[in-house]
């Protein structure tokens, strides 16, 4: 059996039987890393093969210490730069949500009464109303709430986004307990 500073030198030679040996020795502890910075086993095992391969690819730069720790900071280092990636495709996926969402909210909320709308409005988080007052309501435009809340405007279109999805939500629900 060899040691760990075995395991580690043979790496550095680039033999892929040390590399195997490395692998199987970190996998599990690992991949129980990138399973607490994701959602899903799908993310993790993206995540996971990701750093396997910066591991191998840097073990020249690595010069003592504990090793291990060493392959935690990469591993979570992954971790971290992937949710910053999947953030920012996630934003996108709001302001596309936004363009589909505005045409039918608007028409859903204008079949009902100033009265109803505000009563559902006081049922949002604290978020939601407050930007939706701000664009429905008092007009607004994403700049001004944005300055006017300390927010960026991406935020802004997303909360605005989400206040009419609930809105959507709580109207599809009454209408169907109307009708039952």
């Amino acid at each position: 059996m060899l040691s760990e500073e075995e395991i580690i030198a043979g790496c550095k030679e680039g033999k892929a039987s040390s590399q195997e040996k490395l692998y199987q020795l970190y996998s599990r502890r690992m991949m129980a890393v990138c399973v607490r910075y994701t959602s899903s086993r799908f993310e993790a095992e993206d995540i996971f093969h990701e750093a396997f391969v910066k591991v191998f690819k840097h073990i020249d730069s690595y010069s003592g210490g504990s090793f291990e720790g060493w392959v935690r900071r990469i591993f979570v280092n992954t971790a971290i730069n992937h949710y910053h990636k999947n953030r920012k495709y996630q934003e996108q996926l709001d302001y596309s949500t936004i363009e589909e969402s505005t045409p039918s909210t608007e028409d859903i909320i204008s079949q009902i009464s100033g009265q109803e709308l505000q009563a559902l409005i006081n049922l949002m988080p604290e978020g939601y109303k407050l930007v939706f007052n701000l664009y429905v309501v008092e007009g607004y435009n994403h700049r001004e709430i944005g300055e006017a809340l300390n927010i960026a405007e991406g935020t802004s279109k997303s909360q605005l986004a989400k206040a009419k999805s609930f809105l959507k939500k709580i109207l599809l629900k009454q209408q169907i307990s109307e009708a039952c």
